[in-house]
């Protein structure tokens, strides 16, 4: 590391130079503050400090002050000048100096005070910014560690639910990735595109709280059975709602228009999934009934994916259909059961979800 002398006097720049060399410094030097400017940027990673005159020919040591801390702001400059002493001393500290000293300098000791002062000073600077950077990564990290946390217990909840009927799991994972593949056609933005995929996982989370012989069973559920099926969507809500009480739960989904979303932005699109996965475009869908667009989009293209990827899957109660006849149920239902638009978006990326298919195949 270097100490950067900057003076139009040769004979107290070699003084300088060979004074601080004695205290085991390296030193460079300049003439004017063009020069030094010069040599501060050639080993900027080198300069420790520097001692600057004032009155100088082609660049003074006010210009020389003024580029320096704009290229090197922590590194320290003590000004060495005679020149008006107390108000030029004031306008150069104003620039950005960090300490002056008069001349003439009648005792070494005061320049390797100031110089010993500047220094620890800019390594305390350096230590807390190192510190500041270390401890504002460290946070990134365990908040990043705490979001896989959680985005792994939801993908494990979702995975706990379709294992009732579903071995593998693969179908909420297919669900995900085949939204995000429409969500994107449909010109989502990406980060809601990649938040959907998180969510669509657990639209059917619900499925945790209907009994086994209703979920597998074989054959059509009688009308008391359907009742009971179709309270999924509810136990999903209810599952991913507030924590607070059951009951606060339960009345924070008994409203279509008034389910919040709290302030966990994954949790509020999985229970609008939850709830809404099964509303249908015109109006003959439950819980609530809803009809068009007041259905939520991201309920709409779950609809669509999660009907086609059942259809497609071999279940304890049923063999998987041939994707030409699933197809077929998707563009039929277009109007009806499915907003055409989320419809016309599952064809436009049909080779994409077939290899998604591929990939997640159970």
């Amino acid at each position: 590391m270097s100490i950067l002398i900057i003076d139009d006097e040769d004979g107290l720049r070699r003084a300088l130079c060979a004074i601080l060399e004695d205290l085991d410094f390296d030193v460079l030097d300049a003439e004017n503050g063009l020069r030094g400017l010069e040599l501060l940027r050639e080993h900027l990673d080198q300069v420790e400090a520097v001692i600057v005159d004032l009155n100088m020919p082609i660049m003074d040591g006010y210009a020389f002050i003024q580029h320096a801390v704009q290229e090197a702001p922590e590194t320290p400059i003590v000004v060495l000048s005679g020149v008006g002493v107390v108000g030029d001393a004031l306008r150069a500290m104003r620039l950005g100096a960090w300490d002056f000293i008069t001349k003439p300098m009648h005792t070494i000791g005061i320049l390797e005070y100031t110089l010993r002062k500047v220094l620890d000073r800019a390594r305390l600077i350096r230590e807390n910014r190192a510190y500041k950077e270390n401890l504002e990564s460290l946070v990134r990290e365990r908040t990043a560690e705490l979001e896989t946390t959680r985005r792994q217990v939801m993908q494990r909840l979702s995975r706990a639910a379709e294992f009732k009927d579903n071995q593998t799991g693969n179908h909420v994972v297919r669900v995900g990735e085949i939204c995000a593949l429409l969500a994107r056609a449909m010109g989502l933005p990406e980060a809601e595109c990649e938040l959907l995929r998180e969510c669509a996982p657990l639209h059917d989370v619900g499925k945790i709280g209907i009994p086994d012989e209703i979920l597998l069973k074989p054959g059509k559920l009688d009308e008391a059975e359907w009742r009971v099926m179709q309270l999924h969507c509810l136990y999903g809500c209810e599952i991913l709602g507030p924590l607070t009480s059951n009951e606060e739960a339960l009345r924070s989904c008994s409203d279509s228009k008034a389910i919040p979303s709290g302030d966990n932005e994954l949790l509020g699109m999985a229970r609008i999934l939850a709830m809404f996965h099964h509303e249908r475009w015109d109006g003959k869908g439950y819980p609530f009934g809803l009809k068009g667009e007041a259905i939520p989009l991201v309920a709409r293209i779950v609809s669509v994916v999660d009907v086609f990827d059942a259809l497609a899957s071999e279940r304890p109660y049923k063999a998987a259909l041939p994707e030409e006849h699933c197809l077929e149920i998707i563009r039929q239902g277009a109007g009806t059961q499915f907003d055409p638009k989320v419809v016309e978006a599952f064809f436009l990326v049909l080779d994409d979800i077939r290899a998604v298919q591929s990939t997640w195949g159970d």
